[in-house]
């Protein structure tokens, strides 16, 4: 009987400490994706269903990501290619785990700027991210008709003169995000090792990295974008802010399996991707049929490599 009991006080200290730990994970972090709970029911007033009740704006009418059917789509043949300004200055970087995904900032007086593509003004890069899935789930935010991609990219530009994503989400149209679909290929993409190799080095919630940029050549050219989706709708993680023009690029950029698996590595950020929400009277429009974006992303991982190299933070 004696051990009976010292066995129950002793799953009694480990199920404590567990509660401990768990109400110090919740304290760390506000919200969470369906695939992070780690402490069962505790967490499921933060998981996507259940944003909208701390975060009131993750229940507004403008919200994405969403699922855009092609066939019910707008033509406007007036929604021009872009133009990116400044892409060959160099751009301090830093890559931070946010326990949540895997967030890298750029400089915040970058001069790499983006217009055109009927946007309201001038538009300042502020961060990249990635959506992925796990163990051989598809994870990207959007889908298309449906479809569930592997992966999304995400580049994220706010307005000038807007110096934050603070400043910017208070208007309509304050931050212009860019979209990128992954699609599985037998071939490795070259640029995507640097950054899979950078997340591996920021495991722990809240660790980042800096790094500097030398100059890069600008790769994408004004005909390369005229191809995409525009619609408004919302930032994909709380606050869920309703300040978003989105484009969401045809051409899909390619990953491979074992590059696919890197990410799938990083519990527990796996399937961190928000749900596709009602469109609500929304009009998704389609620009006019063109050649695609396929080197954007050349330019953008480029630059990353870039600064990793120039750190010595690839091997």
């Amino acid at each position: 009987m004696k051990g009976d009991q010292s066995a129950k006080e002793s799953n009694g200290e480990i199920d404590t400490a567990l509660q401990l730990k768990c109400r110090s994970l919740l304290s760390a972090l506000l919200w969470c994706y369906q695939s992070q709970y780690s402490c069962d029911d505790t967490c499921r007033g933060e998981n996507p269903s259940h944003w909208a009740a701390q975060f009131p704006s993750c229940g507004g009418l403008r919200q994405s990501p969403i699922n855009i059917v092609t066939s019910k789509v707008h033509i406007n043949s007036a929604l021009p290619p872009f133009d990116f300004i400044g892409h060959t200055n160099a751009i301090n970087v830093t890559v931070e785990n946010l326990g949540h995904s895997g967030r890298r900032d750029l400089d915040g007086v970058s001069s790499v700027r983006l217009t055109g593509g009927a946007l309201p003004g001038h538009y300042r890069a502020a961060q990249f991210h990635f959506h992925w899935g796990g163990n051989g789930r598809p994870g990207s935010e959007h889908t298309i008709d449906g479809e569930r991609f592997p992966m999304e990219l995400h580049i994220v530009h706010i307005k000038e003169p807007y110096g934050s994503l603070a400043e910017a989400e208070h208007d309509m149209a304050g931050i212009a995000l860019l979209a990128f679909l992954f699609e599985e290929s037998a071939d490795d993409h070259p640029h995507l090792d640097p950054i899979i190799s950078a997340l591996g080095r920021v495991q722990n919630n809240g660790t980042g990295l800096d790094g500097w940029t030398p100059q890069a050549e600008v790769i994408p050219a004004s005909k390369d974008l005229h191809s995409y989706y525009r619609y408004v709708g919302s930032m994909t993680t709380p606050g869920c802010e309703q300040a978003v023009a989105w484009t969401v690029f045809h051409k899909t950029l390619t990953i491979s399996s074992r590059q696919q698996c890197k990410f799938w590595t990083g519990q527990p950020m796996t399937d961190i991707f928000r749900p596709t929400q009602p469109l609500d009277g929304r009009v998704v429009y389609c620009s006019k049929a063109g050649p695609a974006l396929t080197s954007a992303l050349h330019l953008w991982f480029g630059v990353f490599s870039a600064a990793l190299g120039t750190t010595g933070l690839i091997p």
